[in-house]
Order: structure tokens, then C-alpha cells, then sequence
């Protein structure tokens, strides 16, 4: 299994594909595996070389559990660790909720390093946390009902296994309110594709970041809130993705 240590973090990977770099990266409690499950793997695979991360305390990367291992500085080298042990000077990046708020870091923290962004369900705004880290809180049996509640059939079985696996102290502790960092948002002049489900309640916030940015589009998913765009959608996510990476210059 491919990893890179970055600071004496261990950040695994795994490269699907052939062609030009897309840094893939999930959301909170997910891992690099949901993408092949969701199908976006199979739909990109044949134009890209696809590079999907675990994120620090997700999968089969480690799991820290000192809040200070969360900074966005951190997590947003992990990905550059992931680019420089590949030897890829540069990328573009994919990511949802939380990938997509890393997204944001990525541009303030090295934006040379990538050509593009699509970022779905994030926002660069301040944003507590704290509901999320409640239920972190309540234990495995409480957090196994609320994934069912929320996500039911939508789950592909291998997914609810490794949402259940997950290592719940570490997901508290990495699951901190967000500082605002929209001030990286006029500096970001390359592509930017952003989507959010219309029932998604970063939904006013996703068009307000649209507004601001420099270079970028927007799409909305009807009748979706944060869970169902994410898991329920890809057919409708996946042609504007292609569209938008087929103009961006490599």
C-alpha cells in the first residue's frame, strides 16, 4: 500500500488511472475507496490519472488524536506530501465537504501547485462544528443509527462498513470549527467549478464564494441535500466535471 510520511504522519494513496493528475479527495468520516464505490473511479479513470487520498485520521492513514494534528496547514500538506512522492509539480483537485473546504486551503497554502478546482458542498466562511462533534460523542451504536437515518439504502454495504470502522476519537478531534479564509477567494484566478445540492444548507453560502471568485461556475443539484448530491448524483456531477477539465489547460 502506497503512503508518505509527512512529519511523522503517515497519508495513504492510491493512482487509478492514465493521463492528466486529479487529486481526489472526500468528506468527513469517507475515504479514497468512496470514490471507486460511487462510481466517479470508473467515469474519470480512462482521461485521468486519478490520486485518491485518505486524509489524516480517515482509512488507512493515521489517526492522530491532538487537535493540534488537524490544522488546515497540516492537512493541506498531506496532499502536497501525496504530489512531491509522485514527483507531479502540479495537479487539479476534486474534492466534496470536507475535501472541498481543504480544497479552499489548498489555494491559499500552495496554489501553484494546481491548475484547477472543483470543490462540491464547501464554503472558505467561518462554520461551527460543534452538532457534528456531538455525535462523534455518542458512541459507535449512536453514530451507526444516525448513518442509517441518514444516508439508509443510499449506502453501498462496503461503504457503511468503513464509515462504521471509523475511528471515532479521532474524527471528534478533527472536526473543529472552521475559521473564515475567504480571503483567499480573489487571488484564486485558475478554473474553479463549484456544486452544492439546493436542500444543502451551505447552499446560500456556495453561491455567495461563486460570486467572489474570479474564474468560476457554478451548478446546483435539485431536490439534494448535502448527503444525496454526494451519494445519489454522480450521473448529473460527472458530465460537468468532464466539461470543465476538458477546457482547463494543462
Amino acid at each position: 500500500m502506497p503512503f508518505v510520511n509527512n512529519r511523522g504522519v503517515r497519508i495513504h494513496y492510491e493512482t487509478v488511472g492514465k493521463g492528466r493528475p486529479v487529486v481526489l479527495h472526500h468528506g468527513t468520516s469517507g475515504s479514497g475507496s468512496d470514490w471507486v464505490d460511487l462510481g466517479y473511479v470508473e467515469a474519470l479513470g480512462n482521461d485521468c490519472q486519478l490520486i485518491l487520498i485518505d486524509a489524516r485520521g480517515h482509512g488507512s492513514s493515521d489517526k492522530p488524536h491532538e487537535p493540534a494534528s488537524y490544522d488546515l496547514s497540516l492537512r493541506t500538506s498531506d496532499v502536497v506530501s501525496v504530489l512531491d512522492g509522485l514527483d507531479l509539480p502540479k495537479a487539479d483537485f476534486f474534492g466534496y465537504s470536507l475535501g472541498g473546504w481543504i480544497g479552499f486551503g489548498l489555494a491559499e497554502h500552495a496554489p501553484e501547485r494546481f491548475n484547477s478546482f472543483v470543490i462540491g458542498g464547501a464554503h472558505p466562511f467561518a462554520e461551527s462544528m460543534q452538532p457534528f462533534r456531538d455525535l462523534m460523542a455518542t458512541g459507535r451504536e449512536a453514530f451507526a443509527a444516525y448513518i442509517d437515518k441518514a444516508c439508509g439504502s443510499l449506502l453501498k454495504p462496503a461503504m457503511r462498513e468503513r464509515l462504521l470502522n471509523n475511528d471515532l476519537e479521532a474524527l471528534r478531534v478533527l472536526t473543529q470549527d472552521r475559521s473564515s479564509i475567504a480571503e483567499v477567494l480573489p487571488s484564486m484566478q485558475m478554473p474553479c467549478l463549484l456544486f452544492v445540492g439546493e436542500l444543502d444548507p451551505r447552499l446560500a453560502r456556495v453561491k455567495e464564494c461563486a460570486s467572489v471568485l474570479p474564474n468560476a461556475t457554478l451548478f446546483t443539484l435539485p431536490s439534494c441535500d448535502h448527503v444525496a448530491a454526494w451519494l445519489t448524483h454522480v450521473d448529473a456531477i460527472i458530465p460537468s466535471v468532464k466539461s470543465f477539465l476538458s477546457k482547463v489547460p494543462r
